[in-house]
């Protein structure tokens, strides 16, 4: 079943242009925070700030080379990304089961409807 707070870090953590605009420039090679600054007309700092949200969900990782720290994607993190998005999309799964109730599975509520139908 999907995990519905797993799904919120990942998708708050790419709401924000900047992370993605950071995401598809490690797409292509590891760079550094000055690099990515230049790349997207932004401050050091700024990149800085969405880097450590990047690096808090495990997006991005850092190594250090010399005085400069070079960030790559974590490439086991985007499969696991990939898995839990492709669940959430998929009507096999159904509903999330983590809410303490406050949904029911999409496959339960089916069922109900189509046994209502059937006695009316």
């Amino acid at each position: 079943m999907v995990q519905t707070r797993r799904l919120t870090a990942i998708f708050k953590a790419l709401a924000v242009e900047a992370r993605l605009r950071i995401v598809q420039l490690l797409r292509e090679k590891p760079l550094c925070v000055n690099a990515l600054a230049a790349r997207l007309g932004m401050t050091a700092a700024g990149v800085s700030q969405h880097l450590r949200v990047l690096r808090k969900v495990g997006v991005v990782e850092g190594e250090k080379r010399g005085y400069y720290v070079h960030y790559r994607l974590n490439e086991e993190t985007l499969a696991a990304w990939r898995e839990e998005i492709d669940k959430l999309l998929d009507p096999k799964h159904g509903a999330c089961t983590d809410t303490k109730g406050a949904r029911k599975c999409a496959a339960a509520m089916t069922r109900r409807k189509a046994v209502g139908s059937r006695t009316t």
